[in-house]
């Protein structure tokens, strides 16, 4: 009997064994024996300790305030140079094939028919000029045109070689109550904009760990993208100012567009931040959101590099029509990109440190 014991005992204390050496060398995901890496071994884990982006969140809002400035002081001195599509009237464009304009000629056409003109302004080789005046009938048109003398016929298919060929490229007249319904329909695009972005943050992050809150969230993601629209707005001001160069509702559109962008750039690292929180729940908030912004940036500049590529592509070989769309677009998506990483995760890393320091005071 003392025999039989014995051998079952043996036979157990192998069976168990062998269970043990099945169990570390059970395969992973990948198929492999290796047991699986834990944080701690991880790559990503040695390069928060090595890069810590979040360290310097302060400098990061010192730049962005360097950047912006410059814009809201052109913007409180001049304002955006508005398009017809805003202000109402007309803009009347002629050019010639030889000499270069003369804007007080111009101007002295216009006085003659009494029509009050708001600006004129010619390109850089004279050739080419643009009357922005008080919106004026096609009849007023065609007085001014005879006393341009623009030519029926362009110059190449004159009889006449020793003419010099003058014509009207383009004639459009918006009226004031049609602008100011643009501008305010533009204006109310922006505000439903912004709202519907801190209700969709908000309701995509409810279910957040405590004590953190989706609405900060929200916020913060707003904060960022007003970053993004006060830079290019700001440029464009100065662009106005400097360039003559005009707001229609293509930069409507083009800031629609950069919204867009900035926020979706901002909730990949929020949401890896959302995902993240009940993984370390040891870890602070800051250590997460630094975490957090390593394992995204690599993807956030890669996919911005790439639409910044074609949108340059864009500015050097596309039509002049859509020259200051695309230029619009492309600062947007470099603030964009910059707003999302260097200012939106530490605005939300600043709250919730602030919030942490008042619920230990009390």
């Amino acid at each position: 009997m003392g025999k039989k014991k014995h051998k079952k005992y043996l036979e157990q204390k192998r069976l168990a064994i062998e269970a043990g050496k099945s169990d570390r060398q059970s395969p992973t995901v990948d198929g492999s024996n290796q047991p699986p890496l834990t944080i701690s071994d991880s790559e990503e884990h040695k390069m928060t300790k090595s890069k810590n982006i979040i360290k310097y969140k302060y400098w990061y809002l010192a730049i962005s305030a360097l950047l912006i400035i410059p814009g809201l002081i052109s913007l409180g001195l001049f304002g955006l140079k508005t398009s017809i599509d805003f202000t109402g009237g007309s803009v009347l464009k002629f050019s010639r094939t030889e000499g270069a304009w003369d804007t007080k000629v111009v101007q002295q056409v216009f006085d003659s028919k009494n029509i009050q003109v708001t600006q004129v302004l010619t390109d850089g080789d004279g050739k080419t000029v643009t009357i922005r005046t008080k919106p004026i009938a096609s009849r007023e048109n065609e007085e001014i045109k005879l006393a341009l003398g623009v030519t029926a016929v362009p110059q190449e298919e004159s009889e006449d070689p020793t003419a010099v060929g003058i014509i009207q490229t383009s004639f459009e007249t918006v009226g004031s109550s049609i602008g100011a319904e643009t501008a305010r329909n533009s204006l109310l695009a922006l505000g439903v904009a912004c709202f519907g972005v801190v209700l969709y943050i908000t309701y995509a992050f409810r279910n957040i760990p405590k004590p953190y809150s989706g609405l900060r969230f929200g916020v913060s993601a707003i904060l960022a993208m007003i970053h993004d629209v006060v830079i290019v707005t700001g440029i464009f001001s100065i662009l106005g100012h400097l360039k003559g160069v005009e707001v229609d509702p293509m930069f409507i559109t083009a800031l629609l567009t950069i919204i867009g962008f900035s926020v979706h750039d901002t909730i990949v690292v929020f949401d890896r931040v959302r995902e993240n929180l009940p993984k370390f729940k040891g870890k602070s908030f800051e250590w997460i959101a630094n975490f957090s912004i390593l394992e995204t940036l690599r993807r956030s500049i890669a996919t911005s590099a790439t639409v910044a590529i074609t949108l340059t592509a864009l500015l050097i070989f596309g039509g002049a029509t859509i020259k200051y769309f695309v230029l619009a677009l492309l600062i947007g998506v470099i603030s964009g990109t910059y707003s999302s990483i260097f200012n939106a995760t530490p605005i939300l890393v600043i709250w919730e440190d602030l919030l942490s320091r008042r619920q230990k005071k009390q």
